[in-house]
């Protein structure tokens, strides 16, 4: 899965989440895959749904995981989705 993916700067802007979107743009290489697959999650559910939200992220993502064969890209959208969370306050 390691690919040299230019990433989308555009969408980290358009997510209302700062705190999140600012992780995946200053992760760097670290997480370059992740960057790359939260990106893809952010176009498609504003694709979809014309706006983000933390839980649409989450549902894409795990839709994405269940729907996916490979080893590999399954434990990126794991981590990437991990981070997501981690990043998502509860409902109050």
């Amino acid at each position: 899965m390691r690919q040299n993916i230019q990433l989308q700067p555009e969408y980290h802007s358009a997510f209302l989440d700062s705190a999140l979107s600012e992780y995946f743009r200053h992760a760097g290489d670290r997480f370059a895959e992740e960057s790359a697959i939260f990106s893809t999650a952010v176009r498609c559910v504003l694709a979809s749904e014309g706006h983000l939200t933390n839980k649409a992220i989450i549902l894409w993502l795990i839709q994405t995981l269940e729907s996916t064969d490979d080893v590999v890209k399954a434990d990126v959208i794991r981590k990437t989705l991990e981070i997501v969370v981690g990043y998502t306050m509860d409902d109050l």
